[in-house]
């Protein structure tokens, strides 16, 4: 059975290959108990900053990646042992199978790393955003998205330079120098894409709105829902969701309706020039018992021109913000009804009333 075992396969003996084939199988029986073992080590080391996250959560984000990072380095370590066959000693390109072979494993190991990694920045995200959720303001929660999204970026670009360096053999320093170079020309090809990524980290340091916030945005009224490296995403009044270039939401007017401390309603009354001045005088004082009402605050009504189709007649009064944009329309509603009414009951006529034609013959 020993002389059996000592033979030679591929310049590796077929003890050798048991050897390798039972500890992949081995890592892959117990790739889940292993990979949850130290999965439950890591989020113990967090748990006291996570406490409403459970432990499940943490688990099915890391464990996976965790499985595959384990057989994968373990599956080298035990490969690495074996001979590398003669026969398979052939170039492909000038480029030997074997160190193909090698570029291979070292990528895909890194890979799986940065994979890794990702999904702990997911987790360190959850538990910055529970902390977040504790305040009132939205800010710390758009800064934590903004920058996941941002490191999740530098973790890929670093993958990139590292199976660059492990798998192509390719110096990294004099990859930067080159890159340097690259990039500026880049930088001044995609000049508005960098305007826009500068403009984002002007959003979030001079915070002009935050997600959440109610804005207007040169015709578009909506929501902001998430602000990007490139563009905010706003959820308008009409259901639709638009995206805006932060280059455009920096340099554009942007009212900002939810930091308005009250909503205002406007009415101009065109009344007719048949009204007197005495039922104006009247018409006055009138309006603003009308506008006393729950949850309007000021008020300001006044004759505010005449002319020779109309006196114009202005009616502002101010609400809380905290009032249902409902609220605020039905309210609307009843005040313009009843200025009707008292119009209707003081024979005032609103201008272009009368609409008879008459015509003079000579």
């Amino acid at each position: 059975m020993g002389n059996f075992l000592q033979q030679q396969f591929l310049n590796n003996t077929l003890e050798s290959y048991l050897y390798v084939i039972g500890t992949i199988l081995l890592a892959i029986l117990i790739k889940r108990l292993i990979s949850k073992y130290l999965a439950k080590l890591l989020y113990k080391l967090v748990a006291k900053a996570a406490k409403n996250i459970a432990r499940q959560s943490f688990l099915d984000l890391v464990v996976q990646p965790l499985d595959t990072f384990l057989v994968l380095l373990i599956s080298i370590i035990a490969l690495d042992k074996l001979n590398f066959p003669q026969e398979f000693n052939f170039k492909v390109y000038h480029v030997s199978f074997g160190m193909i072979i090698d570029s291979l494993a070292a990528g895909t190991l890194i890979i799986v790393f940065i994979w890794l990694c990702l999904r702990v920045i997911d987790f360190v995200a959850m538990i910055l955003e529970e902390k977040a959720n504790l305040t009132h303001d939205q800010t710390d929660n758009q800064l934590i998205i903004f920058f996941k999204d941002f490191f999740k970026v530098i973790l890929v670009i670093i993958g990139i330079l590292l199976v660059l360096r492990f798998s192509f053999n390719k110096n990294i320093g004099n990859l930067l120098t080159g890159l340097s170079i690259v990039g500026a020309a880049i930088a001044l090809a995609t000049r508005e894409s960098m305007e826009n990524l500068i403009a984002s980290f002007i959003i979030f340091f001079d915070k002009p709105f935050i997600t959440g916030d109610l804005v207007k945005v040169n015709t578009f009224t909506g929501h902001i829902e998430k602000i990007g490296l490139r563009s905010t995403r706003i959820r308008t009044t009409d259901r639709t969701y638009i995206t805006v270039p932060n280059k455009q939401m920096v340099d554009t007017i942007i009212d900002n309706i939810t930091l308005r401390i009250q909503r205002k309603a406007e009415l101009r009354l065109e009344i007719g020039l048949s009204a007197t001045a005495q039922q104006l005088r009247e018409l006055t004082p009138a309006i603003k018992i009308i506008l006393q009402k729950p949850g309007i605050e000021n008020t300001l009504v006044y004759l505010m021109d005449t002319g020779k189709t109309a006196h114009i007649v202005a009616v502002d009064y101010y609400t809380t913000m905290e009032q249902p944009l409902e609220d605020f329309y039905t309210l609307k509603e009843a005040v313009n009804l009843e200025i009707i009414e008292l119009l209707e009951k003081s024979s005032i006529e609103l201008a272009a009333a009368n609409t008879d034609v008459v015509i003079k013959s000579k």
